[in-house]
């Protein structure tokens, strides 16, 4: 991350964690600051990304394994990760302070993805997105609360929404 003006950062978003056994795929907005230090999807400690996603998967040790473990997990599982956005402006580490953002291509990562029959957005900002996808009618399209620490419903709440995931992964 480069510093610019008035304490906003340029913040990228990582390379897409696929296979071509990627059947459903989980977008994101573009990683906080937390995960960009660590260089890992959802690193902050109160994100609760893989706790939803051992639950789901069924795989309670998830979270408490290594990263590149973690990511194992879900390629066999078939789930992929990424984000909409490319690069942008931010100061912190919140949606709403998202500036000049830069879309990724989504439609480049889909046509190299032939397994996949779902895209699950990782919150609102993320979900905005999903006009991309209109040219794929065949895609189950999920939007998901936002697994955020700053995305205040409960966990129950959100795994209640999470566990459709389930239905899609094989």
């Amino acid at each position: 991350m480069a510093a610019v003006g008035q304490g906003a950062a340029l913040a990228r978003c990582f390379a897409p964690v696929v296979n071509a056994d990627t059947q459903v795929l989980i977008l994101g907005s573009l990683p906080g600051a937390a995960s960009l230090a660590a260089q890992q999807y959802y690193a902050h400690p109160r994100n609760q990304f893989w706790p939803l996603l051992a639950a789901v998967l069924k795989q309670p040790d998830l979270p408490a394994l290594a990263y590149p473990a973690r990511l194992q997990a879900l390629l066999a599982a078939g789930i992929g990760l990424w984000d909409v956005v490319a690069q942008a402006q931010r100061r912190g580490s919140l949606d709403a302070n998202i500036r000049d953002a830069q879309a990724n291509p989504l439609p480049a990562l889909i046509a190299q993805l032939p397994r996949l029959h779902t895209v699950a957005f990782n919150g609102a900002t993320a979900a905005r997105a999903a006009v991309q996808l209109t040219p794929y009618p065949w895609l189950r399209v999920l939007p998901l609360p936002s697994s955020s620490p700053a995305h205040t419903l409960a966990f129950a709440e959100k795994l209640a929404a999470w566990q459709a995931l389930g239905d899609d992964i094989h």
